[in-house]
This record gives structure tokens, sequence and C-alpha cells, in this order.
């Protein structure tokens, strides 16, 4: 199904994607003809049991696999067309990821671990920690910058990874199953940042098989055996709130930053 937002461009748009792996004599589709649109600042989440095709939706959106057929439309570019090193700055570029095992350097700091997509980027040292210094504070980690990952909780490691994720900016936060390794406290705490980034206009695309993180999000994709079983808005009044709220603080702000110009 496609979104009917209105507005901008889409930043994604899957356009009858298939992917097919060979197993011996047997032809698996794991996904079988799959069409959506994303649009700028929409938090989605895709969803679907063990087998139903949502990781391999995921690895194509991700640009972290091909599909077998089909067009895929990333901010314009057309990803289905682009050999590995084309994907490789696409994904440095256009994608901030979060995963279940957080995926954080052990033996550096989370200042450094947050670095390592600028190092990819080629943005210069100093630059780097500016950018790694703002991206933590806005996770609440400000206190935490010379802290080792095993210094730090779990939701506390999962707020690096979702730093790291959005120090570059990318136009995508891909989260996989981002609350799988945390108690159920935590992992409403990560919840609750995520619908903090998508108040301030992030686009967040949630992985998962779990019921209750997918009602966070405003619009559920369900997948069934490689296809779309539904594609459905999600009433959030909170959530309206919540983006009435951030944008009258960022309104609040730049009256200040305005007035301390003068």
């Amino acid at each position: 199904m496609e979104s009917s937002n209105p507005g901008p461009e889409p930043i994604i748009q899957l356009h009858d994607i298939r992917k097919i792996y060979q197993m011996g004599s047997q032809e698996v589709r794991a996904l079988d003809g799959v069409t959506v649109t994303v649009y700028p600042n929409e938090y989605v989440a895709i969803m679907g049991p063990s087998g139903s095709g949502k990781s391999t939706m995921m690895n194509i959106i991700g640009c972290l696999d091909i599909p077998t057929s089909g067009r895929y439309v990333l901010n314009g570019a057309e990803v289905s067309e682009m050999d590995d090193n084309e994907l490789a700055a696409a994904r440095n570029r256009e994608i901030g990821f979060v995963f279940q095992t957080f995926n954080l350097l052990p033996r550096v700091d989370c200042l450094r671990n947050v670095e390592l997509p600028l190092i990819y980027a080629g943005i210069p040292r100093s630059r780097r920690r500016e950018m790694a210094e703002i991206s933590l504070a806005n996770v609440g980690l400000a206190d935490r910058m010379d802290h080792k990952p095993n210094e730090l909780s779990g939701g506390q490691r999962q707020r690096v990874s979702i730093a790291r994720a959005l120090v570059n900016n990318p136009s995508i936060l891909l989260a996989d199953e981002p609350t799988g390794n945390l108690d159920t406290k935590t992992g409403e705490e990560i919840l609750d940042l995520f619908e903090s980034l998508y108040a301030k206009g992030n686009t967040i695309i949630v992985v998962t098989h779990e019921e209750y993180i997918a009602l966070h999000a405003r619009r559920i994709i369900r997948l069934r055996d490689g296809k779309i079983e539904s594609d459905e808005r999600v009433d959030r009044p909170d959530l309206d709130q919540k983006i009435r709220d951030a944008a009258k603080k960022r309104a609040e702000d730049e009256t200040v930053e305005n007035a301390s110009n003068l």
C-alpha cells in the first residue's frame, strides 16, 4: 500500500521488490512484490512473524542487501543500480543503524564510538569531536562521554548507539529490535527517546515482532509470507502533543538565539 502523506518528496520508494533465495532445489520468496512509500518525518514500524520477510526488507532499506528484482529509490537515488562502493556510501550518508546488540567498540569511550561514522565520511578531527559531543548530549549522555561501553548500563549503551546513528544527520534512523536486550522499563525509555527524536523531525523505521513496540509508531506495516498484509496509520494524540511541544521549544530557542545575535 502506498502512503497517502502529502507534501515533500518520498524518502523511500520500494516498487514491486522481490528477493528470492535458492535453497537447493527450492525457491524461497523472502519478499514477493513489496511496494511501499515512506515520506520524511514518518515513524514506521515493520512487523511480522519469523519468516515474514521483515529482516529482508530491513536489509534492503538499509542498503545491506539488493533485491532480486524491483526498484528501490532512496532520497531520489536509484539504489537498485548501485555497485558495492556506492551502496556503502549510501549507507553512511543516508542511514543511521540501531541494533539490538548495540555493536559498540568495547575498548574505546563513547565519544570515539560516536565519531566512527564521521571518520568514514571524512569529517576533520576537530569537527568530529564537536558533532559527537552534541549527538551524545541530545540523547542525555553529556556526562558519560569518556566512559567505555562496559561502564554503562544496557539503556545507556543503546543511547550511545542511537547517538552514533544520528551523528551525521542521516535521512533515516533504522532500528532492528532496539529494545530486545533491555528490560521493560529501560526499553520504554528508549521508545520514549525515539518519540522525542520523531517529534524533532527525524524519520524513524523500527523493525520488530513485538506489538507494544509497534504501537509506539504512527504507521504499522505488517508482513506475512513476503507480502504486505496491511499498512495502517496509528492514532497517537499523545505523540501529536509531543510534536507541538517540540515545535514550540524550537521556536522559543530560535527567538532567544536571534535576540542574542542582535
